[in-house]
């Protein structure tokens, strides 16, 4: 009997996230009631109060939700026997988090939760917490290339990982707003060009 009711808690939690998260990304975080998500649900208040007492609580959820996701997707590039160009990696990275980004997807309400993650000290846990840990993949990644000698040897793979985090939160913020034109190939084929790029002076410049 306890795992029943293990499961049937799961599952009431998992409801009230997805019709959360639908709200949020429809509405807003800041338009959004409470209201409409015990509507979204079709669950009564106190079934919904019994899980999370507040909206803080649902995002900060939604964000801890996401984070094994991620790490799913990242730990099998790094598990495999050869990475593939640092390019490659950030395309299949990217293509894995637009995948999320469909009308009510996780995605949709993370630039939300970025905001809200400067003043509340639960959503700031929640957010930070994601984020380090994709830093922290960024970096073993770094790692790994440096010892194979595909980046320079005495690069620090902690400043090369606070680069490459921050691209893909970029990607998803230029796609929000601006559109889709900001797509997984085309950021492939930026990030190919700059790493072709020769940084030595060129001769006869004042560099």
């Amino acid at each position: 009997m306890p795992r029943v009711t293990e499961e049937h808690r799961e599952r009431r939690r998992r409801q009230i996230l997805d019709a959360a998260r639908s709200c949020f990304a429809r509405k807003g975080f800041h338009e959004t009631s409470l209201q409409d998500i015990f509507k979204e649900s079709g669950l009564s208040a106190g079934a919904v109060y019994r899980y999370f007492r507040s909206k803080d609580e649902l995002i900060g959820a939604i964000a801890a939700r996401s984070q094994p996701l991620v790490a799913a997707l990242l730990e099998e590039i790094l598990g495999e026997e050869e990475l593939p160009p640092l390019d490659e990696i950030v395309a299949r990275f990217a293509h894995g988090v637009i995948e999320r980004m469909g009308p009510s997807g996780v995605v949709r309400i993370a630039p939300q939760a970025w905001a809200l993650a400067m003043y509340n000290p639960t959503i700031h846990v929640a957010i930070g917490g994601l984020l380090g840990d994709v830093r922290l993949w960024w970096t073993r990644v770094a790692e790994r290339l440096r010892d194979e000698g595909r980046l320079p040897p005495d690069c620090d793979p902690k400043a090369v990982a606070i680069v490459l985090t921050s691209i893909i939160p970029g990607l998803i913020l230029q796609r929000l707003l601006l559109g889709e034109d900001a797509d997984v190939e085309t950021t492939r084929a930026g990030l190919h060009a700059l790493l072709a790029v020769d940084q030595r002076p060129v001769e006869g410049s004042a560099l």
